[in-house]
């Protein structure tokens, strides 16, 4: 009986049906084809952090350099943006002949190419790096840098309320004002970054 129950044991486990085989076939392949969706998944999202960090960069970059220029009441070029303690065109305390306005003056632009370079907080109002003959992000002479060509900046500039300063009808009366920068990147990665600057005219004109 025992050598019987022996032989019938190891015949039982001798080999596999082939609807076994099959099972284990189709769970094999369920098995790997879920890992390497995990791992195409994975191998995709591997640049995401590299272009985040590159849209930060770059916003920072900008804001920086926006909240650097000047804030006063005439264009920096005017003979009285020294000593202008209001908004207004010819006078005691106004300017001699241009007043800032909210984005930039006729011919200006960020890299001065053909004309006059932005020279105050208020002429990058408006700008858009995705409208500019080559798009993207440009060195500081306006040339197209090639791996940043699938990014591009733009700002916006609005009078704000900050702390005891009141945020003003406009520009010209409003003494801070908020410095919004928005970047896009590769796979709809984007950062906006916001900044205040406040008007110290008529002091300076770095």
């Amino acid at each position: 009986m025992c050598n019987r129950f022996d032989f019938k044991a190891k015949a039982n486990f001798a080999g596999i049906s082939l609807i076994e085989l099959l099972l284990f076939i189709v769970i094999v392949g369920v098995g790997v084809s879920g890992v390497l969706a995990a791992f195409r998944l994975s191998v995709q999202k591997s640049a995401d952090p590299l272009a985040r960090k590159q849209v930060v960069a770059i916003a920072e970059s900008l804001l920086e350099e926006v909240e650097l220029m000047p804030f006063t009441y005439c264009d920096p070029d005017d003979a009285n943006a020294l000593t202008a303690t209001s908004a207004t065109v010819v006078g005691i305390n106004g300017c001699a002949t241009t007043v800032e306005g909210l984005g930039p003056e006729a011919g200006e632009s960020r890299y001065a190419t053909g004309g006059l370079q932005f020279d105050n907080v208020s002429d990058y109002h408006g700008y858009n790096s995705a409208a500019e003959t080559p798009s993207g992000i440009k060195d500081v002479s306006g040339t197209a840098i090639p791996a940043l060509t699938s990014y591009n900046a733009s700002v916006t500039i609005a009078s704000t309320a900050l702390g005891s300063i009141p945020a003003g009808g406009s520009f010209a009366t409003s003494d801070a004002l908020l410095i919004s920068v928005t970047v896009t990147g590769p796979g709809n990665t984007a950062a906006t970054l916001h900044g205040y600057r406040t008007r110290y005219a008529p002091r300076s004109t770095p």
